[in-house]
């Protein structure tokens, strides 16, 4: 009896030393592109991280929606290989040898001449 008390003990323990709340992140933000190419590089690209299980970019408002663990990618890391794609986030911008490589549809950056 004294050994199901204790085995019983460490059990419950080891329980509620594991974490219950859900990793999983549901965020959106901004991410500069104009056209269906920007929106098909992404959230293809995007998809194959590891740890991202959704992605939406939404041409129109230039928003993306991802929801994500947080235990196997961090957001930062997102911004930051969205913009290696030739994309600026509210955190990165794109590098220009990448960015001037996009298609002309896909160039999202303007000269204003005054």
């Amino acid at each position: 009896m004294k050994y199901l008390i204790i085995l019983f003990f460490l059990i419950s323990n080891y329980s509620f030393g594991q974490e219950i709340i859900s990793k999983t992140v549901n965020t959106s933000f901004t991410v500069s592109g104009v056209c269906e190419m920007c929106k098909d590089r992404i959230e293809k690209s995007t998809i194959k991280l590891k740890g991202v299980k959704y992605v939406n970019w939404d041409i129109i408002s230039n928003k993306v929606s991802i929801i994500y663990n947080s235990k196997k990618i961090k957001l930062d890391n997102i911004h930051k290989e969205i913009s290696l794609l030739g994309h600026d986030t509210e955190f990165y911008q794109a590098p220009l040898e990448v960015y001037n490589q996009l298609p002309d549809c896909c160039q999202y950056k303007t000269l204003t001449i005054h």
